[in-house]
């Protein structure tokens, strides 16, 4: 069974040497045992298997294009719409990824890029500083999501095994993933399936100021390319809903060139 494959991941063993729990009068200690020999790094391993394995991660979304859409409440409470299409190409480390968002709303169109480690946005072919609300929520889907996870060692990124959790009959792992930089992210995943169920983190929404408690949660799992996908996402601020996103396609494997994640200005730049 597949939990029983995953705990014993998570406990530190190779899947295939797990026995097979016979006797049901056995089923609270072998639970008692396997708990006892969980480790972070396990079960994070475990995770990347539910969700395709390293070399296939590695290989499949080395480039990527997903479309989607955004419905989101403004600071002043009118809700936002966002048509939005994510290209990227990954680094070596998720500092090294490049990354363009290109969104439309109702009465604006304009593009965020992610390259060489800083960002700015792009707007009729002009480059700009993007608003702190933009640069906070761009920031925040990179620093704070399932990608985080499944590339933790690689970016070096600490773990802790928190313990055990079961909310709504789910029996889950509680993880802590800490990165170089200092922000933690702690995530909820089931130990039945594997699946990253929602995580969370705090911000400040100024220096100084009130964090704020952030959890996303995620649905609508899908397989793509021999990868799994949650296609529907909800972002909730201090327990209200602040914003859902609906990928609508995505394609991993795609021939991308530099240049698209390099500023019109550059571009005609290096042209001369």
């Amino acid at each position: 069974m597949l939990a029983a494959a995953l705990s014993s991941v998570a406990s530190g063993a190779h899947a295939q040497t797990a026995a097979p729990v016979e006797k049901k009068k056995d089923e609270k200690k072998a639970e008692k045992t396997s708990d006892a020999g969980l480790t972070a790094e396990g079960i994070a391993e475990g995770v990347l298997l539910v969700f395709g394995g390293r070399a296939q991660l590695e290989q499949v979304r080395r480039t990527g294009v997903e479309r989607g859409r955004i419905s989101r409440t403004a600071t002043d409470g009118t809700p936002v719409e966002i048509e939005y299409e994510r290209s990227f190409k990954r680094g070596e480390t998720s500092d090294k990824d490049k990354i363009r968002v290109d969104q439309r709303r109702t009465n604006l169109e304009y593009s965020l890029i992610f390259n060489d480690g800083r960002l700015w946005g792009i707007i009729k072919g002009t480059s700009f500083a993007p608003r702190q609300e933009d640069v906070s929520d761009f920031d925040s889907a990179r620093q704070h999501g399932i990608e985080n996870l499944l590339r933790y060692k690689e970016n070096g990124a600490t773990l802790n095994y928190v313990g055990k959790d079961k909310q709504k009959n789910i029996d889950m792992w509680v993880l802590d993933l800490t990165e170089k930089a200092g922000g933690r992210t702690r995530y909820y995943i089931s130990s039945q399936t594997g699946k990253v169920l929602w995580l969370e983190y705090e911000t400040a929404q100024q220096p100084g100021g009130t964090p704020v408690k952030y959890r996303r949660t995620f649905h609508d799992y899908r397989i793509v390319q021999g990868t799994r996908v949650p296609y529907r996402s909800v972002l909730y601020a201090n327990d209200k809903m602040a914003e859902e996103a609906q990928i609508l396609t995505v394609t991993y494997g795609v021939k991308m060139e530099d240049s698209r994640f390099k500023s019109e200005e550059a571009s005609n730049t290096n042209g001369n």
